[in-house]
């Protein structure tokens, strides 16, 4: 199954979603496709989909997700981090109308930059390979790094504490 997500944002995110349709519409994804699309205004016609989600379904679709696609924004990515399977990052862009600048593609570069196996597709037109390098990645990397946030996270604390 695939799940696709773009957040609560109010700007939409069609670029996204009507990709994704069109790959299904085409019989280039043959999997089960759940899209949550926020305000997007393209409205799905050959996957399921809803405008918003409650936390509960958002944990069952994450969960049972082989494949998971998301917006630029790194809660979502890194809740997908920890369930040790590897997001396909679709930041939202400000020359596209989807948000009022960059930032979820500067964030997004930045976390990848450190090392984190996220699959950062700035141009929908590539998403089917990302999709398929996916799956050819399902389960090969162990992408829980509770561990090594928790330490990072205690030594940046200490290091403010200290006076």
């Amino acid at each position: 199954m695939i799940f696709v997500t773009v957040g609560t944002h109010e700007q939409p995110f069609n670029r996204l979603i009507q990709k994704i349709d069109e790959l299904v519409r085409d019989g280039e994804i043959k999997d089960d496709v759940f899209m949550q699309i926020g305000y997007s205004t393209y409205e799905p016609k050959y996957t399921q989909w809803e405008k918003v989600i409650g936390y509960d379904d958002m944990a069952y679709y994450l969960d049972k997700s082989d494949v998971v696609i998301t917006h630029g924004g790194p809660s979502t990515y890194m809740q997908v981090l920890q369930l040790s399977k590897i997001p396909i990052v679709v930041p939202r862009q400000e020359k596209f109308g989807e948000h009022v600048n960059d930032h979820q593609l500067w964030v997004s570069k930045q976390v990848k930059h450190k090392g984190y196996p996220l699959l950062l597709c700035e141009n929908t037109e590539n998403l089917l390979l990302y999709i398929k390098q996916s799956k050819i990645m399902e389960n090969s990397i162990d992408c829980n790094y509770n561990d090594e946030f928790i330490t990072s996270f205690k030594k940046e604390i200490d290091s403010l504490m200290k006076f």
